[in-house]
């Protein structure tokens, strides 16, 4: 999901005090380097108005740090820790993405059929009628459906609406007989020719997913994600997840506003609540060939095509640079960032910003959310706290990589 609405509510506080509430896990830390990281994170916090950070290191398999800071609701003094649940946006389109691929292990799905086999409506891009969209092109982004503004901001709903059933949006949408459907909702590209994200076409796939295994993507992800990996801390639905664990959403506009909590229509492109802690469990395993700690996920060959570069010199949209300033991959629901230099995937939505990446070796990770929503041009603070903990994992690595080899 993408950052749709700005709202108004009461004007809070403008100072926040920040508070550190760390913790170990898996790995001691000396209390040198333990205090600064806080200070780079607190520092940087004040700096960006951030009312809340969570945090998480992974080193070679194993989450190494993890932490928190500030609040989770300010106005009721709640610390934000690695436990507190909140929105992690797009970053959910990696869980629609694992369960894709099961779905594709169980036989209900080929990620190369044309998706109208499965759906009881037709999907077909009035520009090039004869060629089918795939599950593929929707995970990678070039099924050439695109997220008209105007319809896509209204499918977030606030403060207990009653979001459209997935079904019937998309039905609206992208039949030809749809109340929202226009020919502009599709590019004027062939299938699997151009590069757009899209949270629609996410939320498709997903939608494909659970007519195909017979249940809702919630169900599905908790039997085999969520159960497995022992993440109790998460859910798709405000229904899941008890009130008073659930952080608070601010929008930073000068001045921090706290928003209501919502729900999305299109759910399976950005409906996932989680903590840090869980997270990294689930990070870990993508990382890991599927695994974490014992429990499996998804068969090891299942994660390297879901993880795999997708696009290739041979077969790639023309509008995607593969090389040098700007460029870009694709995995199933998986994506590049930072010239490709780093793989996993990031979330922005209001009142929330989430980023969870990896250097493409898989030997470190890193996992942070914040409960405050900035501009682009505002978030550098937000971006050097990244750094600051990505640098930290790569000491970690090497201090690692130092004893392995005494």
């Amino acid at each position: 999901m993408r950052v749709a609405k700005i709202l108004t509510a009461t004007v809070i506080a403008m100072v926040v005090l920040v508070v550190g509430n760390t913790k170990a896990a898996n790995q001691a830390q000396p209390e040198d380097a333990k205090a600064a990281i806080n200070s780079v994170i607190e520092q940087r916090m004040a700096d960006g108005g951030m009312v809340g950070v969570g945090a998480a290191i992974i080193v070679n398999g194993k989450i190494a740090w993890t932490g928190g800071y500030g609040y989770a609701d300010k106005e009721r003094g709640v610390a934000f820790t690695p436990d507190t649940i909140m929105n992690i946006g797009s970053i959910s389109k990696t869980f629609t993405g694992v369960a894709l691929m099961r779905a594709v292990e169980e036989g209900k799905v080929s990620l190369d059929r044309d998706i109208n086999s499965y759906l009881p409506f037709k999907v077909i891009n009035p520009h090039y009628p004869a060629e089918p969209i795939t599950l593929r092109q929707l995970a990678t982004h070039t099924s050439g459906i695109t997220d008209k503004p105007s319809i896509y901001e209204a499918t977030y709903h606030f403060a207990g609406d009653t979001p459209e059933p997935l079904g019937e949006f998309l039905s609206n949408y992208l039949s030809s007989t749809g109340k929202y459907y226009a020919s502009d909702n599709f590019l004027n590209a062939k299938p699997g020719r151009s590069r757009e994200y899209s949270n629609i076409g996410a939320g498709l796939a997903g939608y494909i997913v659970e007519i195909a295994v017979g249940e809702r993507l919630n169900t599905y992800t908790k039997r085999h994600i969520f159960a497995p990996l022992q993440m109790s801390n998460s859910g798709w639905f405000l229904s899941e997840i008890p009130a008073a664990k659930h952080a608070r959403l601010y929008l930073m506009q000068g001045i921090r506003i706290p928003i209501p909590l919502y729900e999305g229509t299109t759910y399976p492109d950005g409906g996932v609540r989680t903590s840090v802690s869980d997270l990294a469990k689930f990070f870990v395993a993508l990382l890991n060939d599927g695994e974490f700690e014992g429990a499996r996920i998804l068969g090891k060959q299942s994660t390297d095509e879901m993880l795999r570069f997708q696009y290739t010199s041979a077969n790639k949209p023309e509008n995607v640079n593969l090389q040098g300033e700007d460029s870009v991959n694709s995995g199933i629901f998986w994506a590049t960032k930072f010239d490709a230099t780093k793989i996993g995937h990031n979330g922005a939505d209001p009142g929330l910003r989430t980023m969870m990446l990896a250097d493409p070796s898989k030997k470190i990770g890193v996992i942070l959310f914040t409960n405050t929503s900035m501009a682009d041009e505002e978030s550098g603070s937000y971006f050097d706290i990244f750094d600051a903990l990505w640098t930290k994992a790569a000491q970690l690595n090497s201090r690692a990589d130092s004893k392995g080899s005494q």
